[in-house]
């Protein structure tokens, strides 16, 4: 696709395939296509079908408390909701934090990054490329001599370690009780990995599981618990003690960070020895499905992240910044404030507005519901068979970047990081492109594999792996600024109401793990007068705006192939790519509280 594509390019002429829910994902979603006589996808609808109204529930509460509601939007997102609650009531409020907050906060950050990538991968994406019921008919010792072929780092490379794994996951098939392996499409001809790649793949999700619940930890230690950590307006709310080796003291001492710092290197390790390793292995095999781009070539978004310096955005080491229309020599420079810069249009979303052609800034931003259904939806309110895209159909609002759909997300903030010149990213993606070019004797430039799904699921990869190294030096720059005998971890000389301007207005924004995040708060008489959160998949999962101009993933789904459309893997493999969050992207309560919907469970 060589531009972003519009609704007026589209043709729902062709067969009408539903899928509904999208599962494996975060909330509600259901997706719609249409497929031409070669079962390629010519359109697509993407809806969010779930609710949620934290906005609405924040108003006239005190703005010190908000990231403990924001926090709820997700369940698996947790952290980054209170970090950019947090900084939106501190930008609006003036308050600087202490540099330990801001390296306890980074640490936290990049502990939900490295998390959330890593059950992104194994649990949630990998079963679109995996087949684990083939794995069965593996050679555990092929298989231990592919493990060695493809990181002969990782420890757990024997044929008598596969072997077991392949006697569990026999029983377990065996038994008929699949659980999440259950109603795949394991005899669709889309899965193209071996018997022995796909053991491997089941070996390292079982890996993973271990692996994920030991990184959280981290949050423990500095945040209490896991999930829903705990944060505060003006730094954290840890205290710091190494002279007290017991827990009971404080929560932060060399007890506990040397316990942190044995949590990043297991994940570093696994990232690097397994990881990474995958995911090149499955593109290798996968080499020609070089499909899902959609806006990532064209249109791309990211508010920068991990500065290196407090308060300095210039030393982001993945910087802000958008690139339109393809145009991949120019990064234009991001202004979250400016009400021309970002909007929200709701011409397809089932709220209302003045005037629906109009878009409005997060700051003035309005939910109001208005569910409708157009005139050539078919089924009825409570049972629709296909929706009428021309009209309303998600509950998802339509931000607009400057009038343009965007993507978010880590491809996004890796494009944008390489053309900007990191040498890191460059470093990174250089490597893994070369790779991906001699293990499949391909000549691919970076334009031609990088915006894809398979690109969109590396870049996942990559920024595992740059959020663990970097980590390294968060913790020791923590202890070293600790050891020179700064242990402040919270700015408090604004923490009383009375301290605070009649009104004010911040902005805290972050990147996700799924991409841009934005919460914009305004404050009056000590009290919250509005709150707008525009999440990574609303971006994303955007539906039309009002000139028909489509989001990341309708786009990302056109002229895919499917081999059988009534399985369809290649829309969930695209899909998934992008992580979808739907929880976080609706909403739900109107702004005067009324009654939207009863339900009575007998």
């Amino acid at each position: 696709m060589n531009k972003p594509m519009n609704a007026s390019q589209l043709d729902n002429s062709g067969r009408r395939i539903v899928v509904d829910p999208v599962t494996r994902i975060e909330g509600h979603m259901r997706c719609e296509v249409n497929v031409d006589e070669h079962n390629v996808i010519r359109n697509a609808v993407s809806t969010g079908t779930m609710w949620r109204g934290l906005e609405v529930i924040l108003k006239g509460r005190d703005p010190r408390d908000a990231w403990a509601f924001v926090e709820r939007i997700c369940g698996v997102c947790t952290g980054t909701h209170a970090l950019a609650s947090v900084r939106a009531v501190e930008d609006a409020l003036g308050i600087d934090v202490p540099y330990n907050a801001l390296l306890i906060r980074q640490l936290m950050d990049k502990t939900l990054q490295v998390h959330d990538h890593i059950v992104h991968f194994y649990h949630l994406h990998a079963l679109d490329w995996v087949n684990p019921v083939n794995a069965l008919k593996a050679d555990p010792k092929a298989t231990s001599a592919l493990q060695q072929m493809v990181s002969p780092a990782h420890p757990k490379s024997s044929p008598g370690y596969f072997r077991d794994v392949q006697n569990r996951l026999k029983k377990f098939v065996e038994s008929g009780q699949l659980g999440l392996f259950s109603n795949g499409y394991w005899d669709n001809p889309a899965y193209k990995l071996p018997p022995e790649a796909d053991l491997m793949a089941v070996t390292h999700y079982l890996e993973a599981l271990d692996l994920q619940k030991d990184i959280v930890k981290i949050h423990t230690i500095f945040g209490g618990k896991n999930p829903h950590p705990n944060y505060m307006v003006g730094g954290m709310a840890c205290a710091i003690n190494l002279d007290d080796v017991g827990a009971a003291g404080a929560p932060v001492n060399m007890v506990t960070l040397n316990f942190v710092l044995e949590r990043i290197h297991e994940a570093r390790e696994f990232t690097k020895n397994v990881y990474l390793p995958d995911v090149l292995a499955v593109a290798g095999v996968y080499k020609d499905w070089l499909y899902g781009g959609g806006l990532a070539s064209q249109n791309l978004l990211s508010y920068g992240t991990h500065a290196q310096r407090p308060g300095d955005k210039s030393t982001d080491i993945l910087p802000a910044g958008a690139i339109v229309n393809g145009n991949w020599n120019e990064v234009l420079p991001v202004n979250v404030r400016d009400p021309e810069e970002i909007q929200e249009f709701v011409t397809h979303s089932w709220y209302a507005y003045g005037d629906e052609t109009k878009g409005l800034h997060p700051w003035d931003g309005v939910t109001e519901p208005k569910f409708e259904l157009g005139p050539n939806t078919k089924g009825t309110r409570t049972d629709i068979k296909e929706l009428d895209e021309a009209h309303k159909y998600s509950w998802i609002k339509a931000p607009r970047w400057r009038g343009h759909a965007m993507e978010v997300g880590p491809l996004a903030r890796y494009i944008i990081a390489y053309v900007s010149g990191r040498e890191y990213v460059k470093e990174q993606v250089d490597r893994s492109l070369a790779a991906f070019n001699q293990g499949t004797g391909q000549a691919l430039t970076l334009k031609q594999f990088l915006p894809s799904t398979l690109g969109r699921t590396l870049a996942r990869a990559l920024e595992c792996e740059l959020c663990t190294d970097t980590m390294l030096d968060d913790w020791n720059a923590l202890v070293t600024n600790i050891k020179n005998g700064d242990t402040a971890t919270a700015n408090v000389d604004k923490w009383d109401p009375s301290s605070w301007p009649k009104e004010a207005r911040g902005v805290g924004i972050n990147e996700a793990p799924r991409g841009a995040l934005g919460h914009w708060i305004k404050i009056k008489d000590g009290k919250i007068e509005n709150y707008q959160a525009i999440v990574p998949t609303t971006w994303n999962a955007t539906p039309r705006d009002h000139k028909g101009n489509i989001g990341a993933y309708e786009a990302s789904l056109l002229d895919t192939p499917m081999e059988r459309p009534d399985e369809p893997v290649e829309i969930l493999r695209t899909l998934h790519s992008f992580d979808p969050c739907l929880a976080c992207s609706t909403h739900v309560i109107a702004p005067d509280g009324q009654e939207l919907t009863r339900v009575k469970i007998r």
